[in-house]
Parts: structure tokens; sequence; C-alpha cells
């Protein structure tokens, strides 16, 4: 049959292996396929299967017109180096010369490897390769035409199981990275909150599937009268800058559940990510306090975020609340320090980070700090959920045609009365 004509018969004839749960369950229905096909002049088949340790190959299945031989029967590769051939050139006819299977009748033998290829040292210390499956085949006519069928069927099935790996493999690491979204989604709060005078919206957008970013709403349980929000940015990507944000998170929670003050929190939180991710890079951290009461009075601590953007509704001036500290992580025992500002009635704060700023437009131009100012000031009428949706729109459609991309979190807090 020719070669490629044999390809496609086969790509037919095994259109339906994705359903199966186990490479030998696949190998099964091949070599049945394979005998039954009335173009194929195949008669018979077994399916031997390289053990553990990689000295032997046990035979787990025989289908077709074939002496049978027990289940479970293993051939020692010292004892029959011809497995070493099939290693270098993928499939051999031979003469057989282990006495059982020529006891049952068995003398001549084809065999084609299926499968990944191990490099191995045989007896003498020299280097051999060894499929994990072997195809054993009954035919007709043993001869150049068999040679060429094996390694069409070799190559054929071969790539079905590189294929079935790649896809469990995609499957395992798909329902990795949701378990891992959900964890992160699960440090996010909602996106919406009120507190006493306060209207507050936050939104959070990774760049993959899992990001860097993280924002929170942090009560004080009996303490009902000032409500604690962060905002966060590891500098690593990926699954890294994740396992930070959520740790990081954690931390902070733990550390106002305790009640302990804020330059104690982040000193604490600095020493515990230098001494827990000691390889990666740093991560910025904004935090800051607001309370029930008439004057407005905002508390916060900047481990070397994005200065936030505070609105002065009447006046329109912008102030920035600037670093009061290092970043996170490089250097242990850092000191950081209080400030403070008071909001008036429809004043608003927008805390963001780095993805909005930094995020660049097809020319490599930065989105930056002045277009964000521009659309907080045409925008300071709306309610914080209409301001955060409309930066990131603004960042958004700067950027669509740009080739960089970050994660992009912004949360906007306004006094409304």
């Amino acid at each position: 049959m020719e070669q490629r004509r044999l390809y496609k018969t086969l790509e037919s004839a095994f259109k339906h292996f994705p359903s199966f749960e186990s490479d030998k369950q696949l190998l099964s229905y091949v070599l049945k396929e394979v005998i039954s096909h009335e173009n194929i002049d195949i008669t018979g088949g077994r399916i031997w299967d390289l053990n553990d340790n990689k000295i032997a190959y046990v035979m787990v299945e025989q289908h077709g017109e074939i002496e049978k031989i027990r289940k479970g029967y293993a051939l020692k590769l010292n004892d029959y180096p011809i497995f070493y051939e099939v290693g270098r050139n993928r499939s051999i006819l031979a003469q057989e010369t282990d006495k059982y299977l020529t006891q049952v009748g068995i003398h001549l033998y084809s065999a084609t490897g299926i499968g990944e290829r191990y490099k191995v040292k045989d007896k003498n210390g020299a280097d051999q390769y060894l499929y994990q499956y072997i195809l054993a085949f009954n035919s007709n006519e043993m001869n150049v035409n068999l040679l060429n069928t094996m390694n069409i069927i070799s190559t054929s099935v071969s790539s079905m199981l590189r294929t079935r790996g790649i896809e469990k493999k995609a499957s395992a690491i798909e329902k990795d990275l949701v378990k891992a979204r959900e964890i992160q989604k699960s440090i996010l709060p909602e996106h919406e909150y009120s507190f006493s005078n306060y209207e507050i919206f936050g939104i959070s957008i990774p760049d993959r599937i899992v990001g860097g970013d993280f924002f929170d709403y942090l009560t004080f349980g009996t303490e009902k009268d000032k409500l604690g929000i962060a905002i966060g940015d590891a500098a690593s990507k990926g699954f890294s800058a994740a396992a930070q944000a959520l740790y990081v998170s954690g931390a902070l929670k733990m550390g106002t559940e305790n009640e302990l003050k804020m330059t104690a929190v982040m000193k604490k939180i600095n020493n515990l990510v230098h001494k827990v991710f000691p390889y990666e890079r740093f991560l910025t951290l904004f935090y800051m306090e607001i309370y029930n009461d008439i004057k407005g009075l905002c508390l916060y601590v900047n481990a070397g975020h994005n200065p936030p953007i505070h609105l002065s509704y009447s006046t329109n001036n912008m102030e920035t609340l600037n670093a009061t500290g290092p970043v996170l992580g490089p250097a242990p025992e850092q000191d950081y320090n209080t400030d403070s500002f008071y909001f008036d009635k429809n004043d608003l704060m927008v805390l963001y980070t780095d993805g909005i700023v930094e995020a660049t437009n097809n020319k490599f131009e930065f989105f930056g700090e002045d277009r964000l100012k521009e659309v907080i000031l045409n925008n300071k009428n709306f309610s914080p959920k209409e301001i955060a949706e409309n930066i990131i729109e603004a960042v958004q459609k700067f950027s669509a045609k740009a080739k960089y991309s970050d994660d992009k979190t912004v949360v906007v807090i306004k006094r409304v009365s």
C-alpha cells in the first residue's frame, strides 16, 4: 500500500483516539484496527511495554491470528539485544531467538518502536535507545513492504501518543491555572464597597491568567469606625508575582487584624518578603486608612508604590501621595513613615498600578500620569465605578495596538457627604 495513502488510512482509522484513558488502551485499539483493516497486510500482533527500570519488555496485549503466549511474559534486554536495534532503526525484521517463543511456533520477528525513546546503557556500558512500547506483527509478507508499513504505523501512533500527552498536560495545566485564578480572585474583594460617607470601587485585570496586582478592603473586627484600603504590585510576572501578591495580602490582613500600627505592619511584611522571596523582584504596596469622622482624615503608608492621586473637588487641585518608605523585599529592616491628608466632600482618591501609567501605544509612548489626571478630572462628577471603568477604557484604547502590556488595577475612593 502506498505510504502516503497508508498514513491517511491510519489517520482515518484512529480518529477516535482522544477518548482513551491510557496509552495501552489506545495501542490496543490501534492494533485491532490495523489487523481488521482490509488494505493492511497484518494478521495479528502484540504490545510489549518497557518496564519501569528499563531492563525488560513485558507482553501486555495480543490480538488476531497469532501463536498465543502467556500474558506478562518478559524479554530481558541482556538476553534479547535485538530490542536495541529497534531503538536504532525503529522497525526490524529478524529471526526469533527466544526459546519459549520458538517453542510456541514463532520463528520470524517483526517489530516497530512506539512512543517515547529513552537513552540507556547496555551491559557493556554503550549508549543505546529504547522505545516505550513495541508493536510486534504477524503478516503474510515478511518483507520490505511490511517494514515500510510498520514505519508508518510507528510514526502515526507515536504522534498520536505525543498529542495525547500534550493534551493531558494542557488539561492539567488548565485546571491548575483555573485553580490559581480562583485563588487569586479569592484575595480580591467585591468591586464595590461603601463605608461611612465614602463610596469605593476597585477593578483588577491581569495581563496573564494570573498576575501580581491586588487590592483589598480591610475591616477591623469590632472596630467599625475605620477601613483599610490597600493596593499592591509585584514586579515579577505570572505565577511568581501571583504568589507574592497572595502572600503579602494575607500578611497585611493578619497585621491589621492584630491592630498593629501601619509602620510596624509594613516593616514586618518587608522582612517576610525579603526572607520568603529572596530570588524574586520587589513588590510595592500602598496602604491607607479612612475614618468615620467629620474631618475626613486619611492616614497612609506608601512602600514605593505609584503615587495615588488625590483630587480636590472644589479647586481641581491634584496632589500625589509619594513614597514614605522603600519597596518591599530587597533589603530587611527598612523603616516606613506615615503621612496624612483630609477628604472634603466629593473629593476623589485614585489608586493605581504600573499597568495604568506605563501602558504604551504603538509609538512606545506611555499613557502617563498626566493623561490619567485628565481622565480623573473629566470624570470627577461620576461615581467611583464609572470613573474606574472609564480609566480602564481610556488605557485600553490607548494601548490597543501595543505589543507590551501589564496587569492593570484601579481603586477609586470618593467622599460623597
